[in-house]
């Protein structure tokens, strides 16, 4: 029977996995995005938490962050809620975020805590994970104090980065990133300050949020009003990527004092100090990365149609150490804050175009190669595809 007028359309048959083996296996000259059904399926996206984000380093934020003696921070990663914490020894730790007893979550948000006591019956951790008290558990058969210790999780950190993961036999993140390492190196990336640290959650896919920052397209037409107008496509470089990450560069005049090397950095030279590096590090920690600043997103699924994202900044130490520091942050947050609401009405709109029964995924531009690496990437993870890497990076 006909469909009455102003009824939905049938949805369209989907097989994600297929059509996304289908668009990865196309050469980067033919290549297209990736199928609608990638973004809108929640069964794709119960593989992207199962073959991804339970298996993956995940960034939970700069060390910095947790300075001290029992400032901790969560997360929660492919449905296990995480803290990490700074025990009494200066060494950072990670534990799920579980109480043994009830099974309660322990800690919010972040903060700075002596002891770790779940808000339903008060039994009380060390910042060494081992359960210290137990109120009214003295005449339980069989209870042993020294039983009970919070599951550990993996935790490690590289370049002022936290990283943790759920796969304990995930080679150590400093090896699976050596490669960018070398390559960031002239930065000094372990010495930024991170100044700003925020918490959001968009209405859109996780993938669409890390496309949009993979790529410098969108910039002088999403961002005309900010930072568009500084960008010069044709100067662009997009080279292939590599296995745990993909990047492109901008060598530029920034609009930013801070964009470009302090005078009293002599550790750059040459185009280093006014090379933008824009980094994605597999699935979802994404830096933009300059002479005198960084900002970075952490992004994690909350669903096919939203994504918490984690959100922060600062400054290289030449900054941090110049008088002018105070206006140089309040400029550079309240630019980033204009961008970031910029890219999450764009993002949006994708998310809620590729919904469409009529929604079609078209060509890339040779300026979205990290798209296309980070398509053959998910497609690796969660359809079983095999990528290639005879062309080095360059």
């Amino acid at each position: 029977m006909p469909l009455a007028p102003g009824s939905a359309e049938k949805p369209r048959a989907e097989n994600p996995c297929a059509e996304l083996l289908a668009a990865a296996g196309r050469p980067f000259e033919d290549a297209r995005a990736m199928p609608p059904s990638v973004y809108t399926s929640p069964d794709f996206l119960a593989r992207e938490l199962e073959t991804i984000f339970a298996r993956e380093w995940i960034c939970v934020g700069r060390a910095s962050s947790l300075g001290e003696p029992g400032d901790y921070l969560t997360h929660e990663l492919a449905g296990q809620p995480v803290m990490v914490l700074r025990d009494r020894d200066g060494t950072l730790r990670a534990f799920s975020n579980v109480c043994l007893h009830r099974m309660s979550t322990l800690l919010e948000g972040t903060g700075n805590r002596r002891a770790i006591v779940c808000p339903y019956h008060a039994w009380t951790y060390g910042l060494d994970g081992r359960l210290r008290g137990a109120p009214f558990m003295a005449e339980t058969t069989g209870f042993c104090k020294e039983d009970y210790a919070l599951p550990a999780i993996r935790c490690e950190e590289w370049l002022g980065w936290i990283y943790v993961t759920l796969d304990d036999a995930l080679p150590p993140v400093a090896e699976t990133l050596a490669p960018l390492a070398a390559m960031i190196a002239p930065y000094g990336m372990e010495n930024y300050v991170e100044c700003f640290r925020e918490t959001h959650v968009w209405d859109t896919n996780w993938k669409v949020l890390a496309e949009n920052f993979m790529e410098s397209y969108h910039l002088p037409v999403c961002h005309a009003a900010t930072v568009g107008g500084h960008s010069k496509l044709e100067e662009m470089e997009c080279p292939p990527g590599l296995p745990a990450f993909n990047y492109h560069w901008i060598t530029k005049e920034a609009s930013l004092p801070i964009g470009n090397a302090h005078p009293s950095n002599t550790r750059l030279e040459g185009h280093w100090r006014k090379t933008t590096a824009l980094l994605a590090l597999y699935p979802s920690h994404l830096i933009t990365l300059t002479p005198g600043y960084f900002w970075y997103l952490s992004l994690h699924p909350q669903g096919p149609d939203k994504v918490a994202l984690l959100f922060g900044g600062g400054l290289s130490p030449d900054f941090m150490a110049d008088p002018r520091v105070d206006a140089y942050l309040a400029t550079l947050k309240g630019l980033l804050d204009e961008v970031n609401e910029e890219d999450r009405g764009c993002t949006e709109k994708v998310f809620r175009g590729m919904k469409a029964d009529r929604a079609r995924a078209g060509h890339l531009s040779y300026l979205e190669r990290p798209i296309y690496d980070f398509m053959r990437y998910i497609a690796e993870r969660a359809a079983g595809f095999e990528r290639s890497f005879a062309r080095a990076a360059g």
